[in-house]
């Protein structure tokens, strides 16, 4: 899927909310712990039961692969689910790889050839020669980590280089990097004051942002500074839908949810002219 397609879709839809796939199986109701696959049947009925309030679902593969074998099973048949019942749903592989070059190509298969994911979180630390092999994927998104949500986001990220801070000199040095035209940046929520300078560098590129909710970033100031003239925003809530609820009604639980978030986005939408 291409930007200009999620683009379209979060316009038909009215949403840009993006639900994050972090299945912890000790938060699982009861009736889910007898099942061949409870991550996968956890999954599927949190899709089941938002698909039409989201424009994206990243299943973050840290909670996956601390399953072993059987996690990375889930992980394959939660992607297949989605591409197969939902291919209007953009998907992200909140995967944060980077490595140099030949390394950096096989996480990109692994991801997009594989799994079939639509793109994939990056960490851009290793420079240039670590991303473009990510960027060589022209149908795929790279979407690199620019200012993390997390407290420990200060300690590098903000740091100043010469007249500018560090998160601003990766967007910018990104930008000019081959196949920049398919990089999307992580932003956080809780960092919506740094939104105003992220857009005078990169006022058009899609922002993928976390931490609204659960970690107490603002969708009303992310949005006032970060939705552009194409939406430009994915607002990434993972814990506040999925885990709503530990009942057997976890599913409906996370749909109200889902369905508060993009009753918000809706009238922010409209409020926009977009």
């Amino acid at each position: 899927m291409t930007t200009q397609q999620l683009t379209n879709q979060i316009l038909a839809k009215r949403t840009f909310l993006c639900i994050g796939l972090d299945p912890d199986p000790a938060k699982f109701p009861d009736h889910l712990r007898s099942l061949e696959d409870p991550v996968f049947e956890f999954n599927k009925a949190i899709i089941d039961a938002t698909h039409d309030l989201a424009a994206a679902y990243k299943p973050n593969t840290a909670f996956y692969e601390a399953l072993g074998l059987s996690g990375w099973r889930s992980l394959e048949k939660t992607i297949d689910y989605l591409n197969a019942n939902h291919p209007d749903i953009f998907t992200i592989a909140d995967a944060k790889r980077g490595d140099i070059g030949n390394t950096s190509t096989m996480y990109a298969k692994a991801f997009f050839e594989q799994l079939q994911f639509d793109s994939m979180t990056v960490a851009p630390y290793m420079g240039s020669d670590s991303v473009e092999p990510f960027l060589a994927f022209r149908d795929k998104t790279t979407i690199l980590l620019a200012l993390t949500s997390n407290p420990g986001a200060f300690d590098f990220q903000t740091g100043q280089i010469e007249d500018s801070e560090l998160y601003l000199e990766v967007i910018r040095k990104s930008m000019a990097w081959k196949g920049s035209e398919n990089l999307m940046y992580v932003v956080g929520a809780t960092k919506a004051e740094y939104f105003t300078r992220i857009r005078a560098v990169a006022p058009n590129q899609f922002l993928l942002v976390p931490g609204v909710g659960a970690q107490g970033g603002s969708l009303g100031e992310v949005c006032r500074f970060g939705l552009n003239a194409h939406v430009g925003l994915l607002i990434n809530s993972s814990r506040g839908i999925i885990y709503a609820s530990g009942d057997a009604d976890f599913a409906d639980a996370a749909r109200r949810e889902a369905l508060k978030i993009q009753s918000e986005m809706s009238a922010i939408l409209d409020a926009a002219g977009l």
